[in-house]
């Protein structure tokens, strides 16, 4: 049964925890050119994430974004999100899926060449890859680098989003390598102008979409 979303057409995945200003920050990345939301929050209670996931999930169904929520499938089926992305020592992407069901999206974080490859065996509407440098977001994970990036566009049947470090400098490396999606998070979370850093990534993408139409998983 064919998704009633897709994200092939969807390049900038903003990644982002709960925070004071959570409506008015998420409207400016979407100004700027974010087209994906996900609510990250690893320290909060059940209810505390519903409160800020039903925020989430309003800005972004004003605006036509979907809006994705991390870890929780049961949070994010009472929120009406549109789907959730689950790590490896989450609830696997099965539970995942039997509880959102074929309509809803369902994304895996990938970080070693076999977890990508048992992905492609799943029900899945995406994959994360990284991260491609260090993050403070994923503490104690090292840096898979772009061989990875190329790995898993190469292999993966699914989207593949690149994680870990993205800015706009980071953007063309991976694109080379087959690249065409991006998270991104503490270059908005952390900015004091978020539209205008997501401005800057989206003109990026869309400059190396110019720069090499049709490149696919090959180095130039």
């Amino acid at each position: 049964m064919a998704r009633l979303i897709s994200l092939h057409d969807r390049y900038l995945y903003l990644c982002t925890p709960s925070r004071p200003n959570l409506a008015k920050f998420i409207e400016a990345c979407i100004a700027g050119g974010v087209d994906v939301v996900q609510l990250r929050e690893k320290h909060l209670e059940a209810r505390e994430v519903l409160a800020a996931a039903t925020i989430a999930k309003k800005v972004c169904a004003h605006y036509g974004v979907p809006f994705i929520l991390n870890d929780r499938p049961d949070l994010a089926l009472e929120v009406d999100a549109d789907g959730v992305h689950v790590g490896q020592e989450d609830a696997p992407p099965s539970l995942a899926r039997r509880i959102l069901g074929e309509n809803r999206l369902v994304g895996l974080s990938t970080h070693r060449a076999e977890e990508v490859m048992e992905a492609n065996q799943e029900r899945l509407d995406y994959v994360s890859a990284g991260p491609v440098l260090a993050t403070p977001t994923k503490p104690g994970r090292p840096g898979t680098g772009q061989a990875y990036v190329r790995f898993a566009s190469s292999i993966s049947r699914w989207p593949v989003f690149v994680t870990g470090g993205v800015t706009p400098d980071l953007l063309e490396p991976s694109w080379r390598v087959g690249a065409r999606h991006f998270v991104v998070v503490r270059y908005l979370t952390e900015a004091s102008d978020p539209k205008g850093n997501a401005r800057k990534l989206r003109d990026k993408i869309e400059e190396l979409m110019e720069k090499f139409p049709g490149l696919q998983g090959t180095i130039v």
